[in-house]
């Protein structure tokens, strides 16, 4: 076995087992959302005619199910059972107070006709379909303006069969921007828990407009070659608690969002108040992403004990002139990077907007970002850290970071202002201020965020293995 290899062996079991407890951990900040997970009233799926051979299309039977478990939501809300078998269906809804459970040889399957993904308005923070201007294509499971749902099952499966909907892009065939698997919005005290999820069209669980929303322990995968398959993203939502989850997608693995230029801006609705604890995975993008759509603001972004490998970057902040907008007090703790292009990556001139009407003097506000505790082997580059001319990206603070890079020119930084201590290679001249003690209060910090000896003992060990 290669020496790569074996280091790529290595960094998973760390990733399973070194992150300070992945499993008892798991009970953790999560928990503060009130979610019913006692339904009193259960059906089958196969009790309206369904039937899990993986060919026959059951969308009528999943929307008749629904239909009649909505006369328990009033009595403490009821759960749909998904057993064993493959069932195949179109897009169909969620009702509040529901339970969508699944058996752990249970797979929900994309219909692979465009024509059962219903098109549908677009999202008024983005004013088009997100590809195309117009019209998008529905989600695989979608539901709005719901309280007290929860998505979950013994690790069964939700399965888009995105193939057909990425040849559409690559062969540029598409009518309709491209559907998500899971789509909730304004919607409330949601749970998506102990399920895998795979080959999303396109993103693969969005929660928008949504408040205290929990993803914990899923696995979402799909092949590294497909396009912008991201894992989990965020968007114009507030107090998402993301935890314990792997994700391996031809896109981010995290992407929060707010909006997009003049449309983000006039809906005005930030993501805010966004956890993620224990997230391992890789990518052909970045682990955790914020923007380029960030027109509503992004603010109190808290990530910690994050493993990435054979990805294009760690860190990634997009944005550019015309989006407006702010990003601001995120905090990313706890690090551990194996073969990564970039492991901090900021773009201030990342391009494509809506249409021509955006305003090119609305200029993002970047600031109070905190990178510390992160160890990197295999890295090619620290840093890319470009902010924007005449709008600085400012208070970028880094501590504690050790990355082994082999580029000669290890950061390379313009328009940025900040702080560094512990750096390893040294931080670009832009970020060479040291932090303590006149600059404290400029970082962003969590006075009451403790990390483990044991955390620093694996670093230590890692690095110099």
């Amino acid at each position: 076995m290669s020496t790569l290899s074996t280091l790529v062996n290595l960094f998973l079991l760390l990733a399973l087992i070194g992150c300070s407890s992945w499993t008892v951990r798991s009970i953790s900040s999560c928990k503060h959302i009130n979610i019913n997970e006692v339904r009193p009233h259960s059906v089958s799926i196969t009790e309206f005619g369904a039937v899990g051979d993986g060919i026959t299309l059951n969308t009528k039977a999943f929307r008749n199910a629904i239909f009649y478990l909505n006369s328990y939501a009033d009595k403490g809300g009821a759960k749909l059972f998904v057993p064993a078998g493959r069932w195949l269906t179109g897009s169909f809804d969620l009702i509040s107070h529901l339970t969508l459970s699944l058996d752990k040889d249970a797979v929900i399957l994309g219909s692979t006709n465009s024509e059962d993904w219903p098109v549908v308005d677009p999202l008024p923070s983005y004013g088009r379909g997100r590809e195309l201007p117009g019209r998008r294509h529905r989600s695989l499971i979608y539901g709005h303006n719901l309280t007290d749902v929860i998505i979950t099952g013994d690790n069964g499966t939700i399965d888009g069969q995105g193939s057909i909907w990425w040849d559409k892009f690559r062969n540029k065939t598409l009518d309709h921007t491209r559907p998500h698997l899971v789509e909730l919005m304004n919607s409330t005290e949601v749970l998506i828990s102990n399920l895998t999820f795979l080959n999303s069209p396109f993103w693969t669980i969005h929660p928008v407009y949504c408040r205290h929303v929990i993803v914990q322990n899923v696995t979402i995968l799909a092949p590294l070659s497909s396009p912008n398959t991201d894992g989990i993203d965020p968007d114009s939502s507030n107090d998402v608690c993301i935890e314990d989850c792997y994700i391996s997608t031809g896109d981010d693995l995290i992407s929060i969002k707010s909006g997009w230029d003049e449309y983000g801006i006039s809906f005005g609705r930030p993501s805010t108040n966004i956890i993620i604890r224990r997230l391992t995975g890789r990518t052909t993008s970045a682990g955790i992403s914020i923007g380029s759509e960030m027109s509503g603001g992004v603010s109190e972004v808290h990530a910690e004990d994050i493993n990435i490998f054979d990805s294009r970057s760690a860190i990634r902040i997009k944005t550019s002139p015309g989006r407006g907008g702010y990003v601001k007090n995120v905090y990313i703790s706890n690090m551990t990077l194996v073969n990564i292009d970039i492991a901090i990556r900021f773009s201030g001139l990342y391009g494509e907007h809506p249409d021509d009407a955006y305003d090119p003097d609305a200029l993002p506000v970047i600031e109070r970002i905190t990178i510390k505790d992160v160890i990197g082997k295999n890295i090619k580059r620290a840093g890319l850290i470009q902010g924007i001319k005449g709008d600085s990206f400012v208070n970028i603070c880094l501590s504690n970071i050790t990355l082994n890079v082999s580029k000669k020119k290890p950061w390379n930084c313009s328009n940025v202002k900040g702080y560094s201590e512990l750096v390893s290679p040294e931080a670009c001249v832009q970020l060479n201020e040291r932090i303590f003690p006149d600059h404290f209060s400029d970082c962003y910090q969590l006075p009451d965020l403790v990390r483990s000896s044991s955390s620093r003992n694996r670093a230590a060990w890692l690095l110099s293995w």
